[in-house]
């Protein structure tokens, strides 16, 4: 029914007898260390389908009195811990799942109250022994328990935000359920840990703070919980090695989350390429395009522009301290890309507080919500990327010049014109089939300098490596001139075969050119 009250283990010891399992119970030690602190109250955000309820469930079966897990946890990282037979099954445990109230009620007073309800039920039903003054209190029933048994309670809420994902516009009833929570938990002697998870990070309402206790555990600042909020690049390697999978394809599909540093998989789609022995868009087909589409097509300045370029592969700066932690509350090009980094279609650093598109798999989904609805420009460049690479590819200097002509006028509406970094933009658009065979990095380290673009060919791709450097109202030939006076081809000192070096030209007059020669690197 949505609620359980020291529950038995049965849930985790489903994910543990999975043909994948991931040790992820460090995380138990990281929550140990916060019982019956001022840090007690946690709130973990993630994307769909990241382990939010496996962590969940797990936490539950190490604390809960209505369970023996000593023998199922014994084999994990867990049992290595000094204090993990000191917590072990010791509190009682509410288990609630949120999502499970939802189509319950018509109201947010009547889904608050079925689940008081739920929860006086539960309660009577494991305690009947105590003595309490009034069955209906809920606040005053646990703290009665607490005194009678001496026992904290541990809550673990499962999908708590999942009002505010479903009813976007009512603020009432999402303050109804705000204060709700803060009652329950806040200031309350029977609490020992309480730890919930969700989509969206604990919704701001300016002076209203009804959940100020918690610390917030999100994409956008992962805390110390960063390696426990998908899998890791040393645990994707050794599943590539288990189901003989190749590593380099695999970080191309799935990779790119970055949490301070560590590069995180989405967990859901390593699974499934594993177990499947193939790579597609598993994360994104439990979503919708229409929902990023929604958001992505927001009638806000400069917009547009960023979303292109994040297509073409930059990394753009933005400020998510003013995303209200909601799904309607936006007013900027910021929220909007805050809101997709906490839905999982951009990653973001902590550090140089940019963000970008993560992998191939999410980049996919992008151009599946760009492909009508005025977008089509950006299209069309895209859809003649193949035809451009090969032309690159058989040295047709005019065919490449026209076609990046053309991809750079058809896009004036949306970058600026005589701009290198709108040039550098377009052309990695035009590039954009590309990145299935190579590597494609921007502004990469080479000699002295940086070269605008280098594609390295992926494993068991024969198409040769690629130098592009571009240039306003020089010549072409001098953009190849500068390759290798400024020695580019030494960001390829790991690659041996042919190289193309390409130089690409454009002035005022809007006249393309392009030289390509080519060289042959050795190791």
């Amino acid at each position: 029914m949505g609620i359980y009250v020291n529950p038995d283990n049965i849930d985790f010891q489903r994910a543990i007898n999975s043909q994948i399992y991931v040790d992820k119970s460090g995380l138990i030690e990281l929550t140990n260390a916060k019982l019956f602190t001022e840090q007690q109250f946690i709130c973990v955000s993630r994307p769909r389908r990241f382990g939010k309820s496996m962590a969940a469930n797990m936490l539950t079966a190490y604390y809960s009195r209505g369970c023996d897990s000593r023998k199922m946890l014994s084999e994990l990282k867990i049992a290595k811990s000094a204090d993990f037979e000191k917590h072990l099954n010791k509190y009682n445990v509410i288990h609630i799942n949120m999502v499970d109230f939802l189509d319950r009620s018509k109201t947010m007073d009547e889904m608050l109250d079925y689940l008081r309800r739920r929860l006086l039920h539960e309660l009577k039903k494991g305690f009947s022994d105590v003595d309490c003054f009034d069955w209906d209190n809920l606040q005053s029933v646990l703290g009665e328990i607490y005194t009678d048994k001496r026992i904290a309670f541990i809550f673990i809420i499962d999908e708590w935000d999942c009002i505010f994902r479903i009813h976007k516009n009512d603020s009432d009833a999402q303050t109804k359920y705000l204060d709700f929570l803060r009652n329950l938990l806040k200031d309350q002697s029977y609490v020992a840990l309480a730890y919930m998870t969700g989509i969206l990070p604990i919704k701001k309402y300016g002076e209203h703070s009804a959940l100020n206790m918690f610390t917030e555990v999100s994409m956008t600042n992962p805390r110390e919980y960063a390696e426990y909020t998908g899998f890791t690049e040393d645990e994707v390697k050794g599943l590539c090695e288990k189901y003989n999978m190749p590593f380099d394809e695999t970080k191309r599909w799935y990779d790119g989350y970055n949490l301070k540093g560590i590069a995180t998989y989405n967990p859901r789609s390593v699974v499934m390429s594993m177990t499947g022995h193939d790579f597609d868009s598993y994360w994104t087909s439990t979503e919708t395009y229409e929902a990023l589409k929604v958001y992505i097509d927001m009638n806000f300045d400069g917009l547009k522009d960023k979303v292109t370029r994040l297509v073409a592969g930059e990394k753009i700066p933005i400020n998510p301290t003013k995303f209200q932690n909601d799904m309607t509350t936006l007013r900027s090009a910021d929220d909007i890309f805050t809101l997709l980094v906490h839905l999982g279609y951009l990653t973001f650093d902590f550090y140089t507080k940019c963000v970008w598109i993560p992998n191939s798999e999410v980049a996919q989904e992008f151009i599946n919500s760009i492909e009508d609805g005025g977008w089509e420009e950006v299209m069309k460049a895209i859809n003649a990327s193949d035809k451009l690479l090969q032309a690159t590819i058989n040295g047709d200097e005019q065919a490449v010049a026209d076609l990046i002509n053309k991809a750079h006028s058809e896009n004036t509406s949306i970058l600026k014109y005589n701009d290198e970094n709108s040039l550098s933009c377009v052309i990695s658009i035009a590039y954009y089939s590309a990145k299935r065979t190579y590597t494609v990095e921007r502004e990469l380290p080479a000699g002295k300098v940086y070269a605008d673009l280098v594609f390295k060919p992926r494993r068991n791709n024969s198409n040769p490596a690629m130098i592009v450097e571009l240039k306003y109202n020089k010549s072409a030939e001098s953009a190849i001139q500068q390759i290798k006076d400024k020695n580019y081809p030494d960001c390829l000192k790991d690659y041996s075969g042919e190289v193309l070096l390409v130089g690409i030209s454009y002035d005022d007059n809007k006249r393309h050119c392009c030289r390509i020669e080519k060289i042959v690197c050795q190791k």
